[in-house]
């Protein structure tokens, strides 16, 4: 009886569906003197997950908090750059003179792109009329479609008389 509840354990042990209490039976039948013959090969792994289970690591893991210094250095070097950055161009910036002529580029461009809007108006009205005689040219198409449909009905009327 007992055979058949061990043999029956350890196909559920293989098959991993065995619960806490089954497999603690299991390592108390293993692990004692009595073991049947036929389950023998199966003592050693047992014996070796109760002694593993004891072993413990008693050396010390030493901890690595040595920071490097190169993150501390390129981190000033950031915001060094950062502050340059926004203090140079104040030192550094435009002249009064170049200022004034920066904004006489920018009225002449201004000027030149006003002519060309204008001119760009002008091109628009005429082809809004040209639109329109496009239109009127349809218009017409359609009326002398029409006098076809018209004469090929008279055709057909006075042949018939």
């Amino acid at each position: 009886m007992v055979l058949n509840n061990i043999e029956t354990l350890l196909e559920k042990y293989n098959n991993a569906e065995t619960s806490v209490q089954e497999e603690a039976q299991l390592k108390a039948y293993f692990n004692g003197d009595h073991v049947a013959p036929e389950f023998e090969h199966y003592k050693p792994m047992f014996q070796y997950f109760s002694k593993s289970k004891q072993e413990q690591y008693t050396k010390d893991v030493p901890l690595n908090t040595k920071k490097t210094k190169l993150y501390q250095w390129i981190s000033v070097a950031a915001v060094a750059v950062l502050m340059l950055g926004l203090v140079v161009p104040s030192f550094m910036g435009p002249t009064e003179e170049e200022k004034q002529e920066a904004l006489m580029v920018y009225n002449q461009t201004m000027e030149a792109f006003s002519l060309i809007s204008l001119g760009m108006n002008e091109g628009k009205t005429q082809l809004s009329s040209l639109a329109l005689v496009g239109e009127n040219i349809n218009e017409g198409a359609q009326q002398a479609s029409k006098l076809g449909e018209f004469s090929t009905m008279t055709n057909k009327i006075l042949k018939n008389n």
